[in-house]
């Protein structure tokens, strides 16, 4: 017999113990359950809330930001002077009814006095000129028709008197409540004029809404940005988890915020704390319909465990290796402190 046939089913026979030798001390201790998944990350499309010129783009692929930190402005030089000529209509009705809620001054009522007493005088005298028509008439000095002028200019400087002391009157009353609310409210429109320009001017500034690293950058100086354009691309630094998919037996041993230890092939030696924040009620690889046992324990649960020091250390895609105690007691939903 060939000795090379003898001697390849020991060597089979060997490998295959020491892989499983290997496969036995490697595996994990009872009671804990090891999964392997990848990074997933939270990104934001920014885009400013306004048309305009993209007059500054501060920030690159890979920069960390804050939240709050300006990531680029807008050219609002026609904003400022709409603003400008805003406000400067917005003082000038703000005058108007502060000079109505005033009043009328001391002098406008003295010269409507004196406007009333005038009329008083010319009625007098145009009473006074109308009676001697009326004697000259009977006398048969002048024709009825001076008499009739007479009394029309009489009836006129008697109109023109209660014209006077009316206007006399409404000087002392002072404007209508009315005619000040109207001004108010005239006033309050040109103020949110003003500061609707004034939001816009802010919005010509796009800001981080979290902490995060730019992942994209979009457009540049010169590009005309809108709504619908973005101008970066964040990746949120938390949170962070990475998504596993749990058996099926393990659902009932691995309580809603069961503490975790997410390590990855660049650390291999160092874990990172995490906690299991999500477990998707819907099985995954078909079938949908379970009919028999051996089906059943193929269905797998998406599963998301959220890394309590967020984004460090880890990248969208890693591949990470997820190490969890099974049987824990219920912990709260959130038991990281920065937890999100």
């Amino acid at each position: 017999m060939n000795k090379r046939l003898v001697i390849l089913p020991i060597v089979l026979l060997a490998l295959a113990a020491g892989a499983w030798l290997w496969k036995d001390n490697h595996a994990a201790p009872k009671g804990e359950l090891v999964l392997h998944g990848n990074v997933d990350i939270r990104h934001v499309e920014l885009a400013f809330n306004a048309n305009g010129r993209i007059a500054e783009v501060l920030a690159r692929e890979g920069d960390r930001v804050a939240k709050g930190q300006a990531l680029a402005r807008l050219d609002t030089t026609r904003l400022a002077l709409q603003v400008a000529q805003a406000e400067a209509q917005a003082a000038s009705q703000r005058a108007q009814a502060a000079k109505l809620r005033a009043g009328s001054r001391p002098e406008e009522i003295r010269q409507a006095a004196a406007q009333r007493d005038a009329a008083r005088v010319a009625v007098a005298d145009a009473d006074q000129v109308y009676r001697r028509q009326l004697d000259l008439v009977q006398r048969k000095f002048v024709p009825q028709q001076q008499a009739d002028s007479a009394r029309n200019a009489l009836d006129a400087a008697q109109q023109r008197l209660k014209a006077a002391e009316e206007a006399l009157r409404l000087a002392e009353l002072g404007p209508r409540r009315e005619d000040i609310a109207a001004a108010d409210a005239a006033f309050a429109a040109q103020e949110a004029a003003v500061a609707a320009l004034r939001h816009d001017i802010a919005e010509g500034e796009l800001k981080a809404p979290a902490d995060g690293i730019v992942e994209k950058r979009i457009l540049e100086p010169g590009d005309m940005a809108s709504p619908q354009k973005p101008v970066f691309t964040l990746a949120l630094a938390d949170p962070v988890w990475a998504r596993v998919y749990l058996p099926e037996a393990a659902l009932g041993r691995v309580p809603m915020g069961a503490h975790a230890t997410i390590t990855t092939d660049s650390h291999p030696g160092r874990g990172q704390p995490g906690w299991v924040g999500y477990v998707s009620p819907t099985a995954e690889f078909t079938p949908k319909t379970v009919e028999t046992t051996e089906l059943r324990t193929s269905l797998v649960y998406q599963a998301r465990v959220f890394a309590c020091d967020g984004a460090a250390g880890l990248r969208q895609g890693m591949p990470v290796t997820v190490t969890i105690a099974l049987d824990q007691p219920a912990t709260p939903a959130k038991p990281c402190p920065a937890a999100k």
